[in-house]
């Protein structure tokens, strides 16, 4: 399932009402219970010549990671993100990025993700703790929202 930048989210990262955001698309596989996302990052989110900004990176692994909340339709935040840099991020070449569930624990959700090169060269990971939240106590009103919009936990 093709997972589009929603036109009422103000997300930074996936939010399609944020004209200054990074409107990521994804794709949800439900038989590996990955999501997945194939991009290219221009050069406005460069750091250092010719290679994405390790706060971008961080961003991207964020992301997709998040998105791994559908599956279970949990609305959960980001409390922890660990990212480890392995390589320089090319910008202006095709990336692959991944995030899957590792464990639950209570309302602890423990996510990995990683990007790869185009051969599949593996440049970042990140290891990141979601923790479940109440929508209704959160924010008012969110509980009438479509779960499936609301579960990837950004867009609280």
């Amino acid at each position: 399932m093709l997972l589009k930048p929603n036109a009422t989210n103000h997300c930074f990262g996936c939010g399609g009402a944020n004209a200054r955001g990074m409107q990521l698309t994804f794709e949800q596989d439900d038989e590996a219970r990955q999501i997945r996302g194939i991009m290219r990052l221009g050069a406005e989110y460069q750091g250092g010549a010719g290679f994405v900004h390790g706060g971008i990176v961080a961003t991207l692994l964020d992301e997709v990671m998040a998105k791994v909340n559908r599956f279970g339709q949990d609305y959960a935040v980001t409390a922890q993100l660990t990212v480890e840099y392995l390589k320089p991020v090319p910008v202006d070449e095709e990336l692959i990025v991944n995030g899957w569930e590792v464990e639950r624990d209570g309302r602890n959700l423990l996510r990995e993700g990683e990007i790869r090169d185009a051969s599949g060269v593996l440049l970042a990971r990140g290891k990141g703790r979601f923790v479940s939240i109440d929508p209704k106590k959160f924010r008012p009103g969110i509980a009438t929202a479509d779960a499936s919009e609301q579960a990837d936990g950004k867009r609280i």
